[in-house]
């Protein structure tokens, strides 16, 4: 009996926005996954203070994607706190699945510069997709490693979507229209809680 194919899809989420969620859905359809996990970062270490703390990261992914099947939202790393590498969520991970994380193009190009890169690579499967402005290329490093291991790099076919969290923060904070970018439930709740009106740092 094969074991459970599960994806994974860590990020910041502030906020989370429709390419986060179209990346999850394409990823389960394209690499027959049994399901996406989004997992909200507690503190990154690469980027600066979030916009929304970590209670309303939650909340917003769980509006995200209340109608979307085979998507779940996991606290793991919230719950961990402090800055957030993703080699110590890969290590918690339960043995009895095997797993895909799943990147943008933009984090595939300083995949090397993660913490202990090569175990993560070596723990769980990549699989990236096109992002504006980024190679679907791996670093050297990381592409030796894998033909290494006999594991090439997936490619989820998506067409890039121009979308990031910077921009719609930013757009937020001029008071300008963010229609189509947002969940509309996401939307809502960032009106209704008047975050990001602030421009990010």
């Amino acid at each position: 009996m094969s074991r459970p194919l599960q994806g994974l899809l860590g990020g910041s989420f502030d906020p989370v926005h429709v390419a986060h969620i179209e990346l999850a859905r394409q990823a389960r359809a394209h690499l027959g996954l049994d399901g996406v996990t989004l997992i909200p970062a507690a503190q990154p270490w690469q980027r600066g203070k979030l916009g929304a703390s970590a209670e309303q990261r939650l909340e917003m992914l769980a509006l995200a994607i209340q109608n979307e099947e085979g998507l779940d939202v996991s606290p793991l790393e919230i719950e961990r706190g402090g800055p957030t590498y993703t080699i110590d969520t890969v290590q918690a991970l339960d043995t009895g699945k095997d797993y895909v994380w799943i990147l943008g193009a933009d984090q595939l190009e300083n995949f090397c510069t993660w913490k202990q890169w090569d175990d993560i690579a070596r723990r769980v499967r990549l699989a990236v997709a096109a992002r504006p402005g980024a190679e679907l290329k791996p670093p050297a490093n990381l592409q030796k490693l894998l033909q290494a291991l006999g594991r090439p790099l997936q490619v989820i076919p998506m067409t890039p979507m121009d979308i990031s969290a910077t921009a719609i923060r930013q757009r937020l904070a001029l008071g300008r229209p963010i229609e189509g970018m947002l969940p509309p439930g996401v939307a809502q709740y960032i009106q209704r809680n008047g975050l990001y009106r602030q421009p990010s740092a």
